[in-house]
């Protein structure tokens, strides 16, 4: 709890927070949090929170765009359709292999289809969610969905753009890039410090102009009014959290937040955030790679309740987010709901935008295993 104190005052004192976020966020606190806690922390060692040493000079390079993010499932066609009603993507394209869809109007999500989880992580996950649900009383619980997603890489455009240039650099610092240019468009493939495949491009991805081509048929349940505004956060899981921020802070010029100890919430220019979290659990070897356990969006228009009955009148779950435990959503700076997709990935919405981005960034989330 002394970090998230620690975190408000530097918001406020930069002019990230009023007086009123404060206030209301210090009482909230409180509230939910035994005054032992704020004599005695968690009675355990303090977590390092030394940053870790860039792993190559900067590039100077700055992130400007959103070009896409790419995922593999099992029904690329319910994923689709599932976006289009509910967050107003517009369906690009469609064919037996994908759906492309556009977000809002400044991003690409491409959805490639045959995706089968293995069934060994399929038996992991259902243990761990009936373990969870068994704690809920049973209006709460939930049937498992399984979760035949992965999210395969993301691109991302940069300024200055030359692409000798970049080429030049991104050998100079160790890398293996392979081009992937198509007409305007010019992008590196190259594999972050965990195996994550990154694109780099010239921002200038359109495959389908400026207009919806292509249509799913009909929507899954009825169209929401709402519009996809902000990329509040991509959860990044890896095994060392210090190596991968000092990577794309030197790389892509990402800004890193406070560390918590176990994750950053790194600030990517003007587009959105990424929380790049440790996987480990304590005492354990983390996993190898990286994953991206789910992705969160800030919608407009925004009303906790409007959203929530929103959800439900679809027949989709809306597990509230408030940041930290316990508090009601009404009274919370950060408001958000987590939901399920036909293929069993975690898509939060939340009220963040660009005027009221660091609302996440002050949230608490817990540590892997406790």
């Amino acid at each position: 709890m002394h970090d998230e104190l620690s975190t408000l005052f530097d918001q406020f004192d930069r002019g990230r927070l009023s007086r009123r976020q404060l206030l209301k966020a210090l009482g909230f606190a409180v509230a939910v949090t035994p005054a032992v806690a704020f004599a005695q922390g968690s009675g355990g060692p303090p977590p390092d929170k030394t940053p870790a040493k860039l792993p190559f000079a900067r590039t100077g390079w700055r992130t400007v765009r959103l070009d896409y993010i790419t995922c593999e499932v099992a029904d690329h066609e319910k994923e689709a359709a599932f976006y289009n009603a509910l967050m107003n993507w517009e369906v690009l394209s469609t064919n037996a292999d994908e759906s492309v869809l556009r977000i809002g109007d400044w991003g690409t999500f491409i959805i490639q289809g045959g995706y089968h989880a293995p069934a060994d992580e399929v038996a992991a996950a259902r243990q761990a969610f009936e373990q969870r649900q068994s704690r809920l009383p049973a209006d709460k619980r939930e049937p498992f969905h399984p979760r035949e997603i992965k999210v395969t890489n993301f691109c991302w455009g940069i300024e200055p753009w030359n692409a000798k240039t970049v080429e030049a650099e991104l050998k100079k610092r160790g890398m293996s890039p392979e081009a992937d240019h198509h007409g305007a468009f010019e992008s590196f493939r190259v594999k972050d410090p965990d195996g994550f495949d990154l694109r780099i491009s010239n921002g200038r991805w359109n495959p389908a102009g400026s207009k919806a081509r292509a249509s799913l048929g009909a929507p899954p349940f009825a169209r929401t009014d709402w519009k996809t505004v902000w990329l509040d956060h991509i959860s990044f899981g890896v095994p060392d959290y210090k190596q991968s921020v000092a990577f794309y802070e030197a790389l892509l010029g990402w800004k890193p937040g406070r560390d918590r100890g176990y994750q950053n919430q790194v600030q990517i220019g003007n587009i959105g955030d990424i929380i790049i979290r440790t996987m480990s659990r304590p005492g354990t070897t983390p996993p190898p790679g990286a994953n991206i356990d789910h992705l969160s969006f800030g919608i407009a228009p925004w009303d906790a309740d409007a959203v929530k009955a929103g959800l439900e009148k679809r027949g989709l779950a809306a597990r509230v987010d408030s940041g930290t435990g316990g508090v009601d959503i009404h009274k919370s700076v950060f408001q958000s709901y987590h939901t399920t997709t036909p293929n069993g990935f975690d898509l939060q919405i939340s009220n963040v935008h660009l005027a009221n981005r660091e609302a996440s960034a002050i949230a608490t989330v817990p540590r892997p295993g406790r």
